[in-house]
């Protein structure tokens, strides 16, 4: 995407599926470089006054993807941000749209062995239902990563510390950090 069209935000978004260690990557660049650092599953549980769990098995899952637009449209005003998308932050077409008008996107691309291995709580994770089911969902999400992506990491088999570093490097090259 042209940088042109870029208006006036500065975020880098990172996306990807379940436990690919996007809130981690966040978090620690944002300690590092001086940024502030948000995740949208946070935003949208404050929004609504209660985990993404619960709000999955009260209201359902569009019920939450609407929250997340929302809170995706309220950074419209922040600028510099780091910013940790849910993992389906890329089922929502308007998502997308959001995230490339007011930034960058950095895909954590990985296999399901990699989410795996991070994810400690399946139930925390609403949109987890089996191993089989997250293969499908994965296979599913990963041409809407690719085409939401500015750039992209691969994680498979790598250290956080060495995507750590890929990334800031990356990132620094771009003026992005």
């Amino acid at each position: 995407m042209p940088e042109s069209v870029k208006r006036g935000c500065d975020h880098v978004f990172f996306i990807g599926f379940l436990g690919a260690g996007k809130s981690t990557l966040a978090r620690n660049l944002g300690s590092l470089f001086n940024r502030r650092f948000v995740d949208t599953d946070r935003l949208v549980e404050r929004r609504a006054g209660m985990s993404v769990g619960a709000m999955y098995r009260t209201r359902g899952e569009a019920y939450f993807r609407k929250l997340e637009t929302q809170a995706l449209r309220s950074l419209r005003s922040e600028r510099s941000l780091l910013v940790s998308c849910g993992g389906g932050v890329v089922e929502t077409p308007e998502n997308i749209r959001l995230m490339r008008e007011m930034g960058f996107c950095v895909y954590l691309d990985g296999d399901l062995d990699d989410s795996l291995r991070q994810i400690r709580s399946y139930a925390a994770r609403p949109d987890f239902r089996s191993p089989k089911h997250a293969a499908s969902l994965l296979e599913h999400r990963r041409p809407l990563y690719q085409a939401a992506a500015d750039l992209t990491i691969d994680i498979r088999g790598r250290s956080f510390k060495e995507v750590s570093y890929q990334c800031a490097e990356l990132l620094l090259e771009r003026g992005l950090l």
